[in-house]
């Protein structure tokens, strides 16, 4: 495996790790309702600017993998779809790098 494929394998499982401590600290400590995660995320003009960004990022990232796979028939890159809204951009972007960086057959 490349240095580069193993740097967007570390980056993937850093972005998965990472912010799933913060998410599962706020539900430990506010209750596991997603709903109210939604809410306080909404809570001011800043972290509004920031879900938005996320989310098109998001939705550009989906829009990006779906387009590829339709013409790579890299099917098992598709896993990066539910991961970016699973988990998050920081993890779905670099592990369908990581996927799209694979050797070709």
């Amino acid at each position: 495996m490349s240095l580069l494929r193993m740097i967007y394998l570390a980056l993937a499982i850093w972005g998965a790790i990472h912010p799933m401590y913060y998410f599962i600290s706020w539900f430990l400590e506010n209750g596991w309702s997603l709903a109210a995660m939604a809410q306080a995320w909404h809570v001011n003009a800043a972290t509004s600017g920031l879900v938005w960004d996320l989310t098109i990022a998001a939705i550009a990232l989906t829009v990006w993998i779906v387009a590829e796979v339709s013409v790579r028939r890299n099917w098992l890159a598709l896993i990066a779809i539910p991961a970016t809204f699973g988990i998050g951009v920081s993890c779905g972007l670099p592990l369908y790098l990581f996927l799209r960086t694979a050797p070709v057959r």
